[in-house]
C-alpha cells in the first residue's frame, strides 16, 4: 500500500516567516522518503473547522508548480479541485502545464465544490448542487476530448468551447482524474465513467471501515453497469488519524482497508505544529511498514 501527505494547512509556528520554507522542506521530505501522492486543498479560504477565513491559505495550483520545481519523484495534485473555480477549458490547459513541467507527475483531482462563503467572498457564483454536479460531468467531458486527437468544439449546456486545442499534450497523452467523494448516485458513477482514481473517507474503527466497504460495492456496481474496470481505479483515501503516535495499531487497521482493496491512504500533517518533524517520522515510521502490507 502506498502513502499519501494531504498538506491541508498552513497554520503553523511562525507561518508568517516560515510558511515557503516549511512547506518546501516538507514536500522533499515526502519526495525522497517514499510518499506516493503529495496533495493541497482547493481553497481560497481556509475551512471553517480548521480555523475558518481568517487562516493562511495559498492558491492550489500556484502551490502545485512551485511543488514541481523542488521534487522529483511524487505524484502531485489538489485535493480535490472545486470545479467552480476554473472554467474547464483553462483548467484542462492548468492540469496539462503541471503535468509537462513535472514530467509526467499531474493528477486532476476534482470535485463538485462546496464552499459557498469563499464564492459569496470573493465574488465567484455558486450553482446549485444539481447544477455544480452538470458542471462537473462536462468538465470531466472537456478534458479527456483536450486529451485527445479531437481539438474541436465542445458544445454542452453550461460551456461552449469552439477549439480545444491543447499543447504541448500532457506526458502521458492525458492526465489521470481522481474524483473525490462518496456520493453514490452521481460521484461514484463519474468515478466509474470518467476516472481513474477515488478518494474516501475513513478512519480507526469498524463504523468507518464499513463505510467504505458500502462506498466500493456501489462503485464496483456502476463499473459492472457501464462495463469498465473496476479493478483498473485507483482507491485512495483520506484517512483520520495520525499514524505516527501508534504505527502497529494503524497498519493492524490499515490492512483491513487493504483487504477492502484500498490501494493508498492519505494523511494531513496536524495544525498549529511544525510539519517538518511529522513528515519524518512518516517516512521512517510508517512509510516502509505499510509499503509491505
Amino acid at each position: 500500500m502506498d502513502l499519501g501527505i494531504h498538506y491541508f494547512t498552513f497554520t503553523h509556528p511562525e507561518w508568517e516567516t516560515t510558511l515557503a520554507d516549511r512547506f518546501q522542506e516538507t514536500a522533499q521530505i515526502a519526495d525522497q522518503g517514499g510518499v506516493n501522492l503529495l496533495t493541497v486543498m482547493d481553497h481560497w479560504f481556509q475551512m471553517l473547522h480548521a480555523g475558518g477565513p481568517f487562516e493562511p491559505m495559498l492558491e492550489g495550483y500556484t502551490s502545485l508548480g512551485f511543488l514541481a520545481g523542488v521534487t522529483q519523484n511524487v505524484r502531485l495534485s489538489l485535493l480535490v479541485t472545486g470545479v467552480t473555480y476554473r472554467h474547464p477549458g483553462l483548467l484542462a490547459k492548468t492540469v496539462t502545464t503541471l503535468d509537462v513541467l513535472s514530467k509526467g507527475r499531474a493528477m486532476l483531482g476534482i470535485g463538485a465544490a462546496w464552499y459557498d462563503r469563499e464564492h459569496a467572498g470573493l465574488g465567484v457564483p455558486f450553482p446549485p448542487t444539481a447544477e455544480r454536479f452538470e458542471r462537473l460531468e462536462e468538465t470531466l467531458q472537456i478534458c479527456r476530448q483536450m486529451w485527445s486527437d479531437n481539438d474541436g468544439a465542445f458544445h454542452g449546456k453550461h460551456y461552449q468551447l469552439e477549439e480545444t486545442i491543447n499543447l504541448p499534450p500532457a506526458v502521458r497523452g492525458s492526465v489521470p482524474v481522481m474524483i473525490g467523494g462518496g456520493g453514490e448516485q452521481k460521484t461514484l458513477r463519474m468515478v466509474a465513467e470518467y476516472a481513474q482514481a477515488c478518494n474516501l473517507f475513513g478512519g480507526p474503527g469498524d463504523e468507518a471501515l464499513g463505510t467504505v466497504r458500502h462506498k466500493l460495492e456501489v462503485l464496483r456496481g456502476h463499473c459492472e453497469r457501464l462495463g469498465t474496470d473496476y479493478d483498473a481505479i485507483e482507491k485512495t483515501m483520506l484517512y483520520r488519524s495520525n499514524p505516527v503516535e501508534d504505527p502497529d495499531a494503524f497498519l493492524t487497521d490499515v490492512e483491513r482497508y487493504k483487504a477492502l482493496g484500498i490501494d493508498l491512504v492519505n494523511f494531513t500533517p496536524p495544525a498549529y505544529v511544525d510539519p517538518i518533524p511529522w513528515a519524518t517520522g512518516m517516512v521512517e515510521k510508517v512509510v516502509p511498514r505499510l509499503k509491505s502490507v
